[in-house]
């Protein structure tokens, strides 16, 4: 049964109509004036109305244009009911949006030929619309399974990569660390021997004493220590920065597993130390519980959300960057609630204007230069955290404010997830 509403003040109309309307098999609504039409519009959405054109206060065209002008109702099949046969009337129902007209008297027949045919138009208009809509959400779906195969391929030869890498500066680093301990060792006993040489031959031989001028000794003495030691500073710090890169890929930790997000943050930090060089980075973390999770992957949302903070403060005007405010990233952690951890990292960028904010999580999206995206980091963000693991990615921003990304994350996923 299709829904029709019936708005006409001559109550002899209104009856004839709903008559031959229910007989066709129609669910019938009347409405005695442009008002209470309307009203009963908004509140059936009726897949057709007739509606006289002369009536007091709203007139046919005015109650055509308000229900055209609603998109809920902008479907609706709309017939002028009217006596008007002059064509600058017509035009002027046509403009207000009316479907068809059907003259005074109303002759039964017409009306049930010009309700099907506008039914008929009506039916179309709404399987077109579900047409579109499926295709929409079709096309929305292929971006993101395009999107998680780029991702997913990217990230699968980075990790494997990551780890190669690791591995092969792993070996020569430890070797070299171990030989430094010795090396130390051995230039000590040298430097105590040349001491001891030089307690009980305080007078060298010319020819000595010449080369030890050139060698500057005294100085080679005080400082070959230290630069051993500086030696050692640098195989720590590779040391440090092949376990970022282990933690950071977890390439062998493909399941869910209990991790400290301090350390996935820490391991990120440590990768992208190159680009946070002029970035004043505060780092405030909260107490936080073990996170079930997949480590690889939350550490893949922290490398996205971190690498974003950096563009946004690269592309601070000359006001922002006065002493007063300097390129600052903060991080900061905490449990909202017993069962969520949250990570909030800010940054004093740019900001992100209102209209654009409903669309960075799209795949593909991008606000960028040409060639310096490609639209895929936040939206990978956004399906690791929400669709992975059941979590929320919110952002709040104004332009010329400080950006906020939080993720608030399960502390267990839920069980629809596993």
């Amino acid at each position: 049964m299709d829904k029709i509403l019936i708005i006409d003040d001559d109550s002899a109309t209104r009856l004839l109509l709903k008559r031959d309307l229910k007989l066709e098999g129609h669910e019938v609504t009347v409405a005695k004036d442009g008002e209470e039409g309307v009203k009963l519009a908004l509140e059936l959405h009726p897949a057709l109305i007739i509606c006289d054109w002369v009536m007091p206060y709203f007139d046919g065209v005015e109650v055509c244009r308000i229900v055209k002008s609603n998109p809920e109702l902008a479907q609706t099949f709309f017939i002028l009911l009217t006596s008007k046969v002059d064509l600058e009337d017509r035009i002027q129902g046509l403009d207000a949006g009316a479907d068809d007209f059907l003259s005074k008297p109303v002759n039964p027949a017409e009306l049930l030929a010009r309700v099907r045919a506008g039914l008929r138009l009506y039916h179309s208009q709404q399987q077109l619309s579900q047409s579109n809509q499926q295709l929409s959400q079709t096309l929305r779906d292929l971006q993101q399974t395009q999107a998680q195969l780029i991702q997913s391929e990217k990230m699968s030869s980075i990790g494997q990569m990551v780890a190669g890498i690791a591995h092969e500066i792993n070996n020569p680093v430890t070797f070299i660390d171990g030989n430094l301990n010795h090396a130390g060792k051995y230039i000590r006993e040298l430097l105590d021997f040349i001491q001891l040489f030089q307690k009980h031959y305080p007078n060298p031989l010319p020819e000595m004493k010449e080369a030890a001028e050139e060698l500057d000794l005294e100085f080679l003495m005080a400082d070959f220590p230290s630069l051993v030691e500086s030696m050692k500073r640098g195989a720590k710090r590779i040391r440090e920065i092949v376990e970022s890169l282990r933690t950071f890929s977890h390439l062998d930790e493909a399941e869910l597993k209990d991790v400290d997000l301090h350390e996935g943050l820490d391991s990120t930090l440590s990768i992208l130390k190159g680009r946070l060089e002029g970035i004043e980075t505060q780092i405030n973390y909260g107490k936080l519980p073990r996170v079930e999770c997949y480590p690889s992957d939350i550490n893949q949302v922290f490398f996205h959300l971190l690498n974003n903070a950096i563009d946004a403060v690269g592309k601070r005007t000359p006001l922002h960057n006065s002493p007063a405010a300097p390129p600052r990233i903060r991080i900061c952690t905490e449990t909202r609630t017993p069962s969520h951890a949250v990570i909030r990292i800010f940054d004093n960028g740019i900001g992100i204007p209102k209209e654009t904010i409903p669309n960075i999580f799209n795949p593909f999206f991008t606000t960028k230069d040409v060639g310096a995206g490609k639209g895929l980091g936040l939206t990978i963000a956004y399906q690791i955290v929400v669709d992975k693991h059941g979590g929320k990615l919110e952002v709040h921003s104004e332009p010329g404010q400080e950006t906020e990304f939080a993720v608030i994350i399960p502390i267990h996923p839920p069980k629809k997830l596993l």
